[in-house]
């Protein structure tokens, strides 16, 4: 069992690379547009098409000079095209090119993260599936409550990772979207047909109305699928550390060959991978406030929300990629002790049938009150250990009066609290 994981393929995504290649294409394909209505000359297009480059460094010696990125950007390809690159940006505004590509390095990102979020998926409907019917205690208040199943656990998560799927994809789409029309959104010095052709070319769909910028509250659709996904894989690490505490003990993350759990304490097995996720996952959320606060722009734009999106956009997709792979490694080996499961179920002395007593205490015909005051009394005695529910309630002539022996079987019968297992996998698709 080794843990493999490479953020690479997301970290790419980022990088000042695959930033200005497809701030290039965006270019080359407004370029192609211009040549189509007569504003380019086909044999300067053929040249822009073969010659246009950049140089990363040349770039960033730049922007160093001029502190403007695109501009740095334009002058590094027009030393790469020569005079035809006269014709570059023709028309166009900043935002036009860094809008339109930082929408496509977001569908990127959200294409692989969506990958994890398939993989998580799958893992978790296997162990579903495994543990359908392994019972286990069910809690409220961190208290037994009644008796669940360690599939059902799954089961839940299951569902839950599958709205975060179907969020995600639609934050893809609403961030799949292009704009190249000018200044302040109107056109005033390229066509709408250049804008249609570019988007068509790069996948993207035109932004209906814009101003300088593309609209923020897109972008905030996208960050909130994130967060709301770290906010589950921080909810099912929560449910996993919960299971490893030693009072519990019914789960327990991977604990590889030579790893070691404290400097101190030689018999440690912490739950440090969860641990991670649920640390690094408020990072994700919190940056979620940031993306809201960046709707927020004065008139048809200014820059205050890019310089917070170079830091939240990169760092929240890598570490959401990062904490999916996490989970992955969890799930795929992920300790189950059915045994200590039923430990704790019969922990309790038979505390958690007390709602079952209860209601057949109320088909007597004793009101709900009534029914409720006697069996409490009694639950409270097995708190004390002074014997099991089903002890003290034979015992007690108020409720074995009015209940016969099999109706007590009936009552205290573990596998009645699973019946309908199979309906709600059904229901949730697993079955």
């Amino acid at each position: 069992m080794i843990e493999r994981y490479s953020r690479k393929e997301i970290s790419d995504v980022w990088e000042l690379e695959n930033k200005f290649r497809i701030w290039l294409d965006i270019e080359i394909a407004a370029c192609e547009a211009h040549a189509d209505q007569g504003i380019i000359p086909a044999g300067a297009l053929e040249i822009i098409k073969e010659k246009a480059d950049f140089d990363l460094a040349r770039i960033e010696q730049i922007e160093s000079e001029v502190h403007h990125d695109v501009i740095a950007f334009l002058t590094s390809v027009a030393e790469f095209v020569g005079p035809e690159s006269r014709f570059i940006h023709y028309g166009l505004t900043s935002s036009d090119i860094g809008d339109t590509a930082l929408c496509i390095q977001m569908k990127q990102a959200g294409e692989i993260i969506l990958a994890g979020i398939d993989r998580v998926i799958e893992e978790l409907k296997k162990l579903a599936l495994k543990y359908k019917d392994t019972p286990c205690m069910g809690r409220s208040h961190g208290v037994h409550a009644e008796p669940t199943t360690f599939g059902m656990k799954m089961a839940l998560y299951y569902t839950e990772f599958g709205r975060n799927r179907e969020r995600l994809i639609r934050a893809i789409e609403n961030i799949s979207y292009g704009k190249l029309s000018g200044a302040v959104g109107t056109f005033s010095n390229i066509s709408p047909e250049t804008e249609r052709y570019v988007c068509r070319k790069l996948g993207l769909q035109p932004e209906p109305v814009a101003t300088q910028v593309i609209q923020r509250d897109r972008h905030a659709e996208y960050m909130a699928a994130l967060a709301i996904t770290a906010g589950t894989l921080d909810k099912l690490a929560t449910e996993i550390r919960h299971l490893q505490r030693t009072e519990v003990r019914e789960a327990e993350e991977p604990f590889q060959k030579g790893q070691k759990g404290s400097s101190a304490m030689p018999h440690k097995r912490n739950p440090i991978l969860s641990e991670r996720v649920s640390g690094l996952s408020r990072v994700i959320k919190s940056n979620l406030n940031v993306a809201l606060d960046n709707m927020t722009l004065w008139h048809e734009r200014d820059i205050s929300h890019s310089s917070a999106e170079r830091v939240i956009l990169p760092d929240s997709t890598i570490a959401l990629d990062y904490l999916l792979h996490r989970m992955i490694f969890i799930l795929e080996n992920l300790l189950v002790y059915p045994d200590r499961m039923m430990e704790n179920i019969d922990s309790t002395g038979g505390l958690f049938y007390s709602q079952s007593l209860m209601l057949k205490m109320v088909e007597t015909g004793i009101t709900r009150e009534d029914a409720y005051k006697l069996v409490q009394s009694i639950a409270m005695r097995v708190w004390k250990k002074e014997g099991t529910l089903r002890e003290l309630a034979e015992a007690d002539p108020a409720i074995s009066g009015k209940i016969s022996t099999k109706e007590f079987d009936e009552i205290f019968n573990l596998h009645r609290y699973l019946a309908n297992i199979d309906f709600v996998f059904t229901r949730a698709g697993l079955l």
